[in-house]
């Protein structure tokens, strides 16, 4: 059943659990994760390839953890030169964007004559890339990860991928990861990778950060893993809104809609509308678009629109962009008459999407956007993965001697008000020591 909301009609309490999404899932998930991070902390590979054979792949060993140079060999020869070129110029296309992102790596400005401030930009020194596999395969999101922490320069840069049930790394993702350069790839997935990425063990490097999208229980082990380590953004099950107004073709919207309700049964699909014969356009043909594809998908899709995905029907434009900006979607495309107006109007949103001419799916492969994207409403104060999310900055200062003679007493000022009074000395004693 497709659920048919009328915004006006809902409850605080039904308007809040829209919001929430799976949020409330992975709150549940929260004594499994801390269970499954202890035990990787204190016994390391052992328990990784416990919970390897028990969630993936039963006969998984040790020796299966790191895919290997035969690996990405056979993986090139079970792909079809179709595919591996679509990856290279999707590739092309994503690094041609993140380059043009790169800050300038150190820039200063006088403040005042002999006072220098600036900034110095540097990679991190490790980073840990999760990329899903799930009941399908993602080597675009292995690009989406891997290209920008390539530009950036990232000194050490891990891969973990969860097994096949034969224990292998996806082929496809392999390739992309050598197409981007990176060849240190570890076939572990689920909370037994995040925590894994986080302490280290016998075989797998422990990182400064750990990015990239999961399922829930992935997402939940990174919550409570914030602290230990960077945990990136908050990017969990996938999310769209469709925004369209009275002009948008019903069929687009409705196999719009389709588009990330077909990730799994934790993501939310909703189109936002006030026009009515929009939505009801859309209620009609959803059911022809969703027979037609392989059953498994049918379950991921029915089993979306019918829990956190559906039709809002609003009472206008105004009030459906409201509702858009409280639910901060990962991506939102805009069909509406004038979508570079109303852009103007979303403040809230991973990624925008503007015409009926950019799709969703195209964004995800190869418009040269990061597709990697804050969820759960996260959109808020997150941004979509970048070269900044791999770039650290150091603040770096310089004082002649005239602008140290400017701000000396300023300093001994503000640091005997906050009683500080080593940093007052280190002014005053420094004077006498160098006769000021």
């Amino acid at each position: 059943m497709i659920q048919f909301w009328e915004l006006n009609k809902l409850g605080s309490d039904q308007i809040a659990r829209i919001l929430r999404r799976a949020e409330t899932d992975i709150r549940q998930l929260f004594p499994l994760a801390q269970e499954v991070i202890d035990r990787v902390r204190t016994t390391g590979d052992d328990a990784v390839v416990e919970y390897a054979r028990k969630f993936d792949a039963p006969n998984f060993s040790v020796e299966m953890l790191r895919a290997t140079s035969e690996d990405f060999l056979s993986a090139r020869s079970r792909l079809s030169s179709d595919v591996i070129k679509a990856i290279e110029d999707a590739h092309a296309n994503i690094e041609r964007f993140h380059q043009e992102q790169m800050p300038q790596p150190m820039w200063f400005t006088e403040v005042q004559p002999g006072i220098m401030a600036g900034e110095r930009v540097t990679p991190i020194a490790s980073v840990g890339l999760y990329v899903p596999r799930g009941k399908g395969a993602f080597p675009s999101v292995m690009l989406m990860l891997a290209t920008p922490a390539i530009v950036a320069a990232v000194p050490k840069i891990v891969v973990v991928t969860p097994p096949t049930p034969e224990g292998k790394a996806d082929a496809a993702s392999l390739i992309a990861a050598e197409i981007c350069g990176i060849d240190e790839v570890y076939v572990i997935g689920g909370m037994q990778a995040v925590a894994a990425l986080a302490y280290g063990t016998a075989t797998i490097p422990k990182v400064s950060k750990i990015i990239g999208p999961g399922s829930s229980y992935v997402s939940a082990a990174k919550r409570l893993l914030y602290g230990v380590v960077d945990v990136g953004l908050p990017a969990g099950p996938s999310e769209s809104i469709i925004l369209a107004d009275e002009t948008a073709n019903p069929h687009l919207a409705a196999l719009d809609l389709l588009v990330e309700a077909e990730h799994g049964p934790e993501s939310a699909a909703i189109l936002v509308t006030h026009s009515r014969n929009v939505a009801e356009g859309v209620l009609e043909v959803l059911p022809t678009y969703i027979e037609s594809l392989p059953e498994w998908r049918q379950t991921f899709i029915r089993n979306v629109l019918s829990n956190y995905g559906g039709i809002l029907l609003t009472a206008n434009l105004e009030e459906s962009i409201t509702f858009v900006n409280n639910y901060a979607p990962e991506h939102l495309e805009l069909l509406t008459k004038e979508p570079f107006i109303t852009l103007n109007r979303i403040q809230n949103a991973g990624e925008i999407l503007l015409g009926e001419m950019t799709p969703i799916p195209t964004a995800n492969y190869c418009l040269g956007l990061n597709a990697i994207l804050p969820t759960g409403g996260f959109a808020k104060s997150f941004s979509s993965v970048s070269v900044h999310d791999f770039l650290k900055r150091s603040g770096v200062g310089y004082l002649s001697r005239e602008g140290y003679m400017r701000l000396q007493g300023i300093t001994t000022t503000l640091a005997d008000y906050e009683d500080f009074p080593a940093h007052a000395m280190a002014i005053r004693k420094r004077n006498e020591i160098l006769g000021l």
